[in-house]
């Protein structure tokens, strides 16, 4: 199934908006450095995802997100 989702990194007190099939595939690709952006940040966790049915509809919901610009926003996401 299709996910937005949100990871974090402690080390860099960042977080990170992405969508994709395989979260869990998602999320080791980014902790071994896989992503240029990311790699700097490692370990990333995952912190939040939401289910789509469709991966436009995923993509469309991290564009949304990201759009925000809003730390504030992703962490009342979070919870």
């Amino acid at each position: 199934m299709p996910f937005t989702y949100i990871i974090y990194s402690e080390m860099l007190n960042k977080y990170y908006v992405g969508a994709c099939i395989d979260s869990e595939r998602r999320l080791y690709e980014h902790n071994i450095g896989h992503s240029k952006f990311t790699s700097t940040g490692m370990p990333w966790q995952l912190k939040y995802k939401e289910e789509y049915a469709t991966l436009p509809e995923a993509k469309k919901r991290e564009l949304a997100i990201k759009r925000m610009k809003s730390r504030k926003y992703i962490e009342t996401l979070i919870g």
